[in-house]
């Protein structure tokens, strides 16, 4: 006899230890949440080393595949699903022998933007679905100069520098502020961004920041800069959409899958000209940046948090069902 879903006992894995706010533990935190409205008690580990459970969810499916790989082998019929994380696809979907076996044993695959599908072989394609992710509104009093911020830790594929090189491209009679919030991974990247402040004092770095100051700086700014050279499906879009920033991101498969080809605020990964031209029409138009947040106001149904819960109770009992 089947359980209902909320009988089952439920694992979530992911790579990122306690406490980290990476992408990767924020996802496995959303989904524990989500779990929970479903009516379950979901753990969090970052790997699955025997723990009884009868639904496993992995998070990123090269850095989780050896977890998938002892479950199924321990437990033939167990429901695990494999969420699919951006690097697992971009820039190009190349799996080892081990993470693509994790995907071929896996259950259900999750993507978290459409575009995603598009690169998955038709086998696991069959059975992979998009589940976006959701987010709340955040209000906060917009900062007296036009600001523009950025939410992601300092890593190459992020490019979370290129904001701070556009700004050169930025007269100085415009005002306006580029505002840095992430954690330097190591310090070359550290340095890095010394090294850009130094050159323009419109520039700020505010470091790793709590959760909760950081949706606060968003919610502040007048746009967000998505400058990522790779995205799976960025949680700091669903926030800025549900919040109603508008939205400046690379043209890339990740961004492009949420926001669509013709989203007016788009420019080409590296282009640090062409970002800041969008910044000087953002800081100046007022027309321009009106069409910006109501096309971003106009994406909120597709990150509500009740269609999420919903997508992932669909997947969940048809599980179930095959």
């Amino acid at each position: 006899m089947i359980p209902p879903i909320a009988a089952l006992n439920a694992l979530v894995v992911t790579p990122a230890s306690r406490g980290a706010r990476t992408g990767n533990r924020t996802t496995a935190l959303r989904l524990a949440a989500i779990l929970r409205g479903l009516g379950m008690r979901p753990r969090l580990a970052e790997q699955w080393q025997g723990q009884p459970c009868e639904l496993l969810i992995a998070v990123h499916a090269v850095k989780s595949a050896v977890s998938v790989l002892r479950a199924r082998a321990a437990h033939p019929h167990m429901r695990i699903v494999v969420v699919l994380a951006g690097t697992d696809l971009y820039p190009t979907f190349a799996p080892g022998p081990d993470a693509f076996a994790a995907l071929a044993a896996a259950n259900a695959l999750v993507t978290l933007q459409p575009r995603a599908l598009d690169v998955l072989p038709p086998a696991l394609r069959a059975k992979a679905s998009t589940i976006v992710q959701s987010a709340t509104a955040v209000r906060a009093a917009k900062a007296p100069t036009f600001r523009a911020c950025v939410l992601a830790h300092l890593r190459p594929v992020k490019d979370p520098l290129l904001p701070f090189a556009a700004l050169q491209f930025v007269p100085d009679e415009v005002p306006i502020e580029v505002v840095l919030a992430g954690r330097a991974l190591s310090p070359v990247a550290a340095a890095a961004a010394e090294a850009a402040l130094a050159l323009d004092p419109r520039a700020r770095w505010l470091g790793e920041l709590p959760r909760r100051a950081a949706r606060t700086l968003l919610a502040s700014s007048h746009v967000c800069i998505v400058p990522s050279g790779a995205e799976g499906g960025a949680n700091v879009v669903s926030e800025a959409i549900a919040t109603g920033i508008p939205l400046l991101a690379t043209a890339v498969a990740g961004n492009l899958g949420l926001l669509g080809d013709d989203w007016p605020g788009l420019f080409s990964p590296g282009d640090a000209r062409a970002l800041g031209k969008l910044l000087v029409r953002a800081a100046s138009d007022a027309a321009f940046l009106a069409e910006l947040q109501e096309r971003t106001c106009a994406l909120q149904p597709m990150v509500a948090p009740a269609e999420e819960r919903a997508a992932w109770r669909r997947l969940l009992e048809n599980l179930d069902r095959g």
